[in-house]
């Protein structure tokens, strides 16, 4: 295979064009791209192609479909993983440990794991500390199976050896994880429940943020909410997510129009048109966005019992809610 001819996708230097030769014909997208990007690896390749961040001829594709001479593929570089991960001793919230499974709670402000120039002080670090990085999957995020988002606090389930790690990737993969959140959202919503499907991309200009995608140019992803209170100016949802997507939640209720409060990405300003100058007040004193992972259910890996999760409201977010109860109804 010869290397393909590469060129910017975008003013920021993220993204590549890459063209296919002739001579590529008939191979795999993700060896096509481990072989013509310099430093990209398989595995990443691969994590591209699941996250969305590939297109061949402006649709999304498999890692396994086959190229043909004169194929356009667009990728948007993934995050380099460290050199190395440094363990940390680093206190973790655990809610239940056995010899397959750790369920964390994660506070709000907490990185997951090292990317985007944080090398130190995530989850990964303090697993790293407290396990090692033979739990499975990528050694620089040992155990992680799935995200949140730094100022989304909540449960997390972690995976303590390599077999665990490939079961609860299976479930995740099939969607049998149950994940709800407590999310309190600007504006009053009238309707009892809702669903967001608009597939989920990159954002075009703005790259570290998530955008609505034109048909076939972002992933798939599902939304459900159900009204939990009502407020003047705001209310509180029970969220239901099916899909995984980066900033999922966030970005379907803000689309919706009923972005999640004090999100700075989706939501940036969006207080200051709030009519009670004391509610506006109490959003800008939250400090983080009102999301967080109330409620999993998975399979356990070894012995298949249905394991259940709840986790309560943190401060400064309960103490918000009863504010609102007492004062904004």
């Amino acid at each position: 295979m010869t290397r393909a001819e590469a060129t910017p996708a975008n003013a920021d230097g993220t993204g590549l064009e890459l063209a296919v030769e002739p001579e590529d014909t008939g191979t795999r997208l993700d060896v096509f791209l481990a072989a013509s990007v310099e430093g990209l690896s398989r595995t990443r390749a691969q994590r591209a192609i699941d996250d969305g961040d590939v297109l061949v001829n402006g649709a999304l594709a498999k890692a396994g479909v086959k190229l043909r001479a004169g194929d356009r593929v667009d990728l948007e570089l993934p995050e380099p993983p460290p050199a190395d991960l440094v363990a940390e001793d680093i206190p973790l919230s655990v809610v239940h440990e056995d010899a397959e499974v750790l369920v964390l709670e994660k506070a709000a402000g907490m990185v997951v794991h090292p990317g985007s120039g944080i090398a130190s002080g995530t989850v990964a670090n303090g697993l790293a500390w407290r396990y090692g990085t033979a739990l499975g999957g990528d050694p620089w995020r040992p155990g992680i199976v799935h995200r949140l988002d730094r100022d989304t606090s909540g449960l997390m389930v972690v995976a303590r050896t390599p077999a665990a790690h490939a079961h609860l990737s299976a479930q995740f993969q099939a969607r049998t994880v149950t994940k709800r959140y407590l999310a309190m959202v600007y504006g009053r919503i009238f309707s009892g429940e809702g669903r967001c499907e608009q597939p989920i991309g990159r954002h075009p200009q703005i790259r570290v943020r998530m955008a609505i995608a034109r048909a076939g140019k972002g992933r798939p992803a599902l939304t459900i909410y159900r009204v939990l209170e009502r407020f003047d100016e705001c209310t509180l949802l029970d969220v239901n997510i099916r899909t995984g997507r980066t900033h999922q939640i966030r970005v379907h209720l803000a689309a919706a129009g009923h972005a999640v409060l004090a999100d700075e990405t989706y939501a940036k300003g969006r207080s200051k048109g709030l009519r009670s100058a004391p509610l506006r007040g109490r959003v800008d004193s939250i400090g983080r966005q009102f999301l967080h992972a109330a409620f999993l259910a998975f399979d356990h890996p070894a012995s298949g019992a249905r394991l259940e999760f709840n986790s309560s409201l943190p401060e400064p977010l309960s103490g918000f809610l009863e504010y609102c109860r007492e004062h904004v109804r």
